[in-house]
């Protein structure tokens, strides 16, 4: 335990001090292997101390027994990928920030819908996912309908709510602009006001993919056929298998976080011309 404890000690003061360094540096590569190396060091530490202090499986396994136990079940955890992901999270993501965004341009264009609807969408953005999960699997089944129509619910009221903003936020001397240059209503959107609102737009798609995942997962534990990442966690977990629970939650937390890392790459090509991005590459990282 002593030997653990100084290995964690200096694997903490070196690993700090190399991030202080690195993070003061500008660079591509800087920006790139700041965040791997806390990562690595992050898990490094998990490893020490899982293995050093003699921390019991079940409350934590370590790094490697969780990587292990990844490698040995790929062809479930593909199954249970394709169940959650494709079939219930990705059309689910879709429909709903479709239906926010089409749903927010009919707000800005009625101000009686605007001041009546608003109000509404924030009280229904704030029912939890458990009061939802189950009312949906009553309604659309067990299998993965159920579960999109979490998704949708889920990313509907971010997507709504950010495009509203994004289009009330176009100043008043370019609105001024457009109408001296005899600019019609849906000129005025179109040319200006929604792609001045694409900020706030690929932040809920951002936010929302991370809302449709866990909105699946939940709902898998209200009725699902015996495949699914919610589905697996809350069995294994039962069975005290927690070595497959924590690679259920990797595969998750990889999904999200390379999603999220696509749509950020996106962003940086579609609003190549917006200040925000031109900063962030005029930086280098």
């Amino acid at each position: 335990m002593i030997v653990a404890a100084l290995a964690l000690t200096a694997s903490l003061g070196l690993g700090w001090a190399m991030l202080i360094r690195w993070a003061a540096r500008d660079g591509r590569a800087y920006g790139i292997a700041t965040p791997l190396l806390f990562g690595a060091l992050l898990l490094w530490c998990w490893e020490v101390v899982c293995i050093g202090f003699g921390v019991p499986r079940v409350l934590l396994p370590a790094p490697t027994e969780i990587a292990r136990a990844f490698a040995t079940h790929l062809p479930m955890l593909w199954a249970d990928f394709v169940q959650t992901v494709v079939r219930a999270v990705l059309p689910g993501y879709a429909l709903g920030c479709a239906a926010g965004y089409l749903a927010a341009i009919a707000l800005d264009r009625s101000l009686f819908l605007r001041r009546g609807v608003l109000p509404l969408a924030g009280l229904l953005g704030a029912m939890p996912i458990v009061g939802i999960a189950p009312i949906m699997v009553m309604w659309f089944g067990f299998d993965w309908p159920s579960k999109a129509a979490v998704a949708a619910v889920m990313t509907f009221f971010p997507m709504l709510v950010n495009t509203v903003a994004g289009l009330s936020g176009t100043g008043a001397i370019e609105r001024d602009l457009m109408r001296s240059y005899g600019a019609s209503y849906w000129q005025t959107l179109v040319k200006l006001r929604l792609p001045a609102a694409l900020p706030f737009v690929f932040n809920a798609l951002k936010l929302n993919f991370t809302l449709a995942l866990i909105g699946a997962i939940v709902a898998e534990y209200f009725g699902t056929p015996i495949v699914g990442m919610g589905f697996r966690i809350s069995t294994e977990a039962a069975r005290l298998d927690l070595d497959v629970v924590w690679a259920e939650v990797a595969l998750a937390a990889i999904t999200g976080s390379a999603c999220f890392a696509a749509l950020a790459l996106l962003e940086r090509v579609v609003l190549f011309w917006h200040p925000s991005v031109q900063k962030f590459a005029l930086s280098g990282r």
